[in-house]
């Protein structure tokens, strides 16, 4: 079969919704399908076109032998007008490059941006393919529940923008099991509509290594305790309780360093926050590719993964999960929702209500000072991801799902 993903983010940039397409794309390729990909000039999650980028409209490539088309977009990060143009900039560029690809036997669309599923409606009916649109967050309600967007016409508008590119679409993908209740329940999308694929890891690259001793001498780390937070930092992710948990512990411990590695949105405003509450135990780095970030988990005594409080978050399964556990780095999880369910059935942590830091600087000290406790839930995080949320397997499972449909 032959797929046309079409995708706002993908490599070389880092963040969940390239590492999901881009496992997609590979294990369809080792299965024996063919892949081809329209996606945007390289610029999550820093904000600006890279820089081998700049310039151009538009390039061909290759990833992994996989055809890659490229346009221009206006880049910008967080919410507002410039995050709009952001998205309405990529969404018409695409029209473009699909002059460029061959005829798929089904095209992929990537959710957010919910633009994106215009131009997926005109490639499916341009080719009389079916259009499989992939939900990775519930748009509109996110914006409207962590108020980006009010009351009003335009966010009724977009619900009303929603629910069409609901109808268009053949099938719909969810990516966690809250995203799949909420379509059938309140969104009215027929279950027999639904595909199922959850964000997985890939366990090869992801897993229990050494520490790079040259790599903590470079940090300058030795003799400390590593509480990691890699990924995206953004609104949703509420970080500033990590900021008050690290201004906690450093009246507690010299021994305990909280280090971010990644970018987004809300760094500059963290790093400005950790610097006026005197947090001296906290680092920030820039982000780094899955084969690098791999040895930060090998650093780790902790693995962070944090939401906010709200109730859009309940269905949310953050894929900074499972390279945790495929790497048997135990986590401390500051959140509700499918997420914290998920790390309390593979017992791979620790898990405290979201926006608490008293609860989870007592949750980091917990694993810090209990090699042993750590040891043992780092283990069975990893027997678990092995055993349910490898991409091979989820890949598997939804293809025959897929096909299983379209022979209904």
């Amino acid at each position: 079969m032959r797929f046309l993903l079409l995708t706002q983010y993908f490599p070389p940039e880092i963040g969940a919704p390239s590492a999901r397409l881009s496992a997609l794309a590979r294990e369809l390729r080792r299965k024996g399908h063919e892949i081809e990909v329209v996606t945007a000039l390289p610029n999550y999650p820093t904000g600006a076109i890279f820089p081998e980028y700049r310039g151009k409209l538009y390039v061909s490539e290759r990833w992994e032998d996989v055809p890659v088309h490229r346009v221009w977009l206006y880049p910008a990060l967080g919410s507002g007008l410039k995050r709009m143009l952001n998205y309405l900039s990529f969404t018409t560029a695409s029209f473009f490059a699909l002059s460029k690809v061959g005829r798929p036997d089904f095209v992929f669309v990537e959710s957010p941006p919910l633009f994106l599923g215009i131009v997926g409606w005109w490639a499916s009916r341009m080719w009389g393919v079916p259009m499989i649109f992939n939900v990775a967050d519930l748009w509109p309600d996110a914006i409207a529940s962590l108020g980006v967007v009010n009351e009003g016409p335009l966010l009724r508008m977009a619900y009303r923008f929603e629910e069409w590119i609901y109808r268009q679409a053949t099938f719909i993908n969810a990516v966690t099991e809250g995203i799949r209740d909420a379509l059938i329940q309140t969104k009215g999308v027929s279950e027999e509509k639904i595909l199922f694929l959850p964000n997985g890891v890939d366990t090869d690259l992801f897993r229990p290594l050494p520490v790079d001793e040259d790599l903590r001498r470079e940090l300058r780390l030795e003799g400390e305790r590593i509480v990691l937070y890699a990924g995206n930092h953004g609104i949703y992710q509420g970080l500033e309780v990590v900021i008050k948990a690290a201004r906690l512990l450093q009246d507690i411990t010299s021994s305990v360093r909280f280090l971010f590695v990644g970018d987004g949105s809300e760094k500059k405003r963290l790093m400005a926050m950790a610097k006026d509450m005197g947090c001296a135990n906290v680092t920030f780095l820039p982000p780094v590719p899955p084969e690098e970030l791999v040895k930060f988990y090998a650093l780790a005594s902790v693995a962070l993964v944090t939401l906010k409080k709200s109730p859009i978050n309940d269905g949310a399964r953050p894929s900074k999960l499972f390279p945790a556990m495929a790497t048997a780095t135990p986590i401390v999880y500051s959140g509700l929702g499918e997420g914290a369910t998920l790390v309390k059935d593979a017992n791979a942590g620790i898990v405290v209500p979201p926006e608490d830091p008293g609860a989870l600087a007592k949750a980091i000290v917990t694993l810090v000072e209990n090699p042993t406790l750590a040891e043992k839930m780092g283990r069975e995080g990893r027997r678990y991801v092995e055993e349910n949320f490898s991409w091979s397997a989820l890949v598997d499972r939804w293809l025959s799902e897929l096909q299983g449909r379209i022979r209904k």
